[in-house]
């Protein structure tokens, strides 16, 4: 309902309350909570949502971080911007066949500013972004909330009016302090929801202002609807939910705006009641309105789709075993299971986990499996809400019960596998939108309970420790964020059956040189999994560096027989069999890893360092030369080249191959260690000292830099500096091959010439 009163005086925000007390129930006035002015109540939200996550703001790059920020090459400044247009949200292309199709241009584009205003990745200024924005969505929370619980009313000077302030605020307190937000908010790849949620809450504000009653009399403004539809469409260039903003626009303008009752509507439709054709709702415009929001979200998705093509994303097994079932029915009990499990974690957020996939949850075979009853739970609780929200003769209840479900259940629709399958069994973070219903849901069952409860002061105090137990969690949780370890470790105990899980704790472990630890994990994650190719593929390779070298090879063969294209595996399997011995089969190894990744510049580098075993020069050479084409910072394959042709006396090429090297990479000690070799033996004694003293001032306890340096002052006739670093090479390193022998024969020398003097 609009109103406005041209000749009374401007109304103020009790008397508007007091106004709309009088044509329906208020929610006010039965929520026993705090009022408080609109600037305090957004003042407490907002401390209160920074509080909970505040101690994320020095966290680590962590799980998803490193692909989507720290490995994507369209956060660098020599990528062109036009090409963020053309990937996905991990910088591969759309077309490609490994894209996943999560198409979040506008995501990408804020990182990339990130990491040009810091200079590199350093994550603070990423994690300070996402806590702001999370702070801005709830105290928005509070506008949005004010509109849903208390209506849409405006004053004569075209205010919009909050008729629920308290009901409103202790909304926006609940949603600000959700554990289940941790994810989105303290994991960095989470801002691809906050900046969805942050238009599509705009594109909801925006909607609203159509209805402000403008100078002309019109009832509602074209432009800001169509305002409304381009900041849906901006919510959906940073995450896919975005689009679902305008399906709950056009929900809102009939609930809200035209009072329609659904039920009433639905019966009358079965009937081809001739009373629609009068009906209030088309006169004022819902009819056109809707029309717009269609076309808008049509042509958004057609221009999606003519972007990401038309293949779908290519996802495994182990993403979301239930949507690779053979029998129908066992897809559907399981996706209504997990349903059920995304309810209990907006009811119940203490058993979080970073990733919910293999094996987390077991299927559901068979309806002899207890878990059916939380199947029958949630749609006995789903069936009864819509029943009130449908046939309630109270239209203040069907209003705020059809909003709360409209909000809790259109913006996971994406993420439910109806439309299409998705890449997750349950992801914490889509749950960030939806919680919203959850928000009114709960508050409204408060007010019913505040309305029946004769002390409403231990409700409100039971309110208020629910809230302060969240934002406990919230602070716990994002402590768990803010390092691999701490996240991978909080796992162990929600999801002991997820490989992945193993498989993260292991891959850490293995970062930090505990590979004895690390093995356990791989081991368990392979057990749990006996077709996790990647757990096997790091196993091997432990395996392989510990000497172990037959049973890393039959985990490498395992890995490629499961995964033919595992060009990682191919390449390590090559390495097993040249430290085995056998040439042949390690050749055929590297090349089958070539053929499946063809820019593969470690694998070129393993393949010529086979020929140099082998004496296949000529052919090692070009094997390191594809691999320094293809990755011009590869050092090790530059060092190997230029020792190659100074052990073969080809010093002319290895002098202007270490020339070329350290003019890509300036600053590699081990260049400038190798090309100062070959310069010695070329007699340039004075370029190759530079060289080696810049090679020392960069790694000084290199005792191979010292030694060979003794040599050349040797061979140059300064014996005393010679002296000098033999024994500075022979005190970081006493077995230093040669260096004692040499260091005696200039000892010799230095006697001997002590003798003639």
């Amino acid at each position: 309902q609009i109103f406005s009163q041209h000749n009374a005086e401007p109304l103020s925000l009790e008397q508007a309350i007091r106004r709309m007390a009088q044509t329906e129930p208020n929610l006010d006035h039965d929520v026993s909570w705090f009022l408080l002015p609109s600037y305090w109540a957004k003042m407490v939200v907002a401390l209160i949502s920074f509080l909970c996550f505040a101690n994320s703001y020095d966290g680590d790059f962590v799980f998803d971080d490193s692909e989507a920020i720290i490995n994507n090459k369209d956060l660098r400044a020599e990528t062109p911007l036009g090409d963020l247009w053309y990937h996905d949200f991990w910088g591969s292309k759309l077309s490609s066949n490994t894209s996943h199709k999560s198409y979040r241009p506008l995501t990408v584009l804020t990182f990339r500013i990130n990491y040009l205003l810091a200079g590199g990745f350093y994550p603070v200024g990423f994690h300070v972004i996402n806590i702001i924005l999370h702070c801005t969505i709830s105290v928005l929370m509070i506008d949005v909330f004010s509109i849903l619980l208390g209506g849409l009313q405006f004053s004569n000077k075209g205010r919009r009016l909050n008729l629920a302030p308290k009901s409103s605020l202790l909304a926006a307190l609940l949603f600000a302090v959700h554990p289940v937000h941790t994810e989105c908010v303290a994991g960095i790849v989470g801002r691809a929801d906050l900046l969805c949620a942050l238009f599509f809450l705009l594109s909801f504000l925006g909607y609203c202002k159509a209805f402000r009653e403008n100078k002309e009399g019109h009832t509602f403004s074209i432009l800001w609807v169509l305002v409304s539809v381009i900041l849906g469409a901006i919510a959906m260039l940073c995450k896919e939910q975005g689009i679902t903003i305008l399906g709950l626009n056009a929900v809102f303008d009939a609930l809200v705006i035209n009072k329609i009752n659904l039920l009433e509507l639905i019966q009358k439709l079965l009937h081809k009641d001739k009373s629609l054709e009068n009906a209030g709702q088309l006169r004022k415009g819902l009819l056109f309105r809707i029309t717009l929001l269609m076309s808008g979200g049509a042509s958004i998705l057609y221009i999606r789709w003519r972007i990401m093509g038309t293949g779908p994303p290519a996802f495994t097994e182990v993403d979301n075993p239930a949507s690779f079932a053979d029998s129908l029915f066992v897809r559907a009990i399981n996706y209504n299971y997990y349903y059920s499990l995304n309810a209990w974690l907006l009811l119940c957020p203490w058993w979080l986990c970073f990733d919910w996939s293999m094996g987390c949850i077991p299927l559901i075979k068979s309806v002899s499996d207890w878990r059916i009853i939380a199947l029958a739970a949630l749609w006995f609780c789903l069936i009864g809400l819509i029943c009130q929200a449908l046939c309630s003769e109270d239209s203040h209840k069907r209003r705020i019960l059809t909003l709360g479900l409209g909000f809790l259940i259109i913006p996971f629709l994406p993420a439910s596998n109806l439309f299409f399958r998705v890449g997750f069994v349950i992801a914490e973070r889509v749950i960030y939108l939806p919680s919203i219903g959850y928000c009114i849901l709960f508050t409204y069952g408060f007010s019913l309970l505040s309305k029946q409860a004769k002390k409403k002061k231990i409700l409100a105090v039971a309110v208020l420790g629910i809230l302060l137990i969240n934002v406990m969690r919230c602070a716990l949780r994002s402590s768990q964020w803010r390092s691999e370890e701490q996240l991978f470790r909080s796992a162990l105990s929600v999801c002991p059956l997820n490989a992945k899980v193993h498989y993260n704790v292991g891959k850490n472990l293995a970062d930090k040189g505990n590979q004895s630890a690390a093995i356990k994990y791989y081991r368990e994650a392979v057990r749990l999994n006996p077709k996790y190719v990647h757990a096997m593929n790091n196993l091997g390779n432990i395996l392989k560096e510990r000497n172990e070298l037959h049973e890393a090879e039959e985990l490498l063969s395992l890995a490629v027989q499961i995964q033919p294209d595992f060009a990682a595996a191919w390449m390590n399997l090559g390495i097993v069999q040249n430290s085995l011995r056998r040439f042949e089969e390690a050749e055929q190894s590297y090349w089958t890893a070539i053929k499946h990744r063809k820019k593969y510049p470690d694998c070129y580098y393993n393949l010529g360092r086979l020929y140099a075993d082998l004496n296949r020069h000529i052919d090692a050479l070009n094997a390191w030369r594809n691999a320094t084409v293809l990755k011009p910072e590869h050092s090790l394959a530059w060092n190997n080249m230029i020792i190659l042709l100074d052990n073969t006396g080809n010093l002319a090429q290895a002098e202007a191959v270490g020339r070329e090297a350290l003019e890509l990479i300036p600053n590699d000690h081990s260049l400038m260690f190798s090309l100062a070799n070959v310069l010695g033996k070329s007699q340039k004694y004075k370029e190759s000292e530079a060289l080696f003293l810049k090679a020392i001032k960069a790694n000084p306890n290199a005792a191979s830099y010292h030694g060979n340096l003794a040599v050349l002052y040797h061979r140059w006739g300064n014996l005393d500096l010679a002296k000098k670093h033999y024994e500075v090479s022979l005190k970081l390193d006493p077995m230093a091959p040669g260096t004692k022998e040499n260091y005696n024969l200039l000892r010799r020398k230095l006697e001997q010439l002590q003798k003639k003097g």
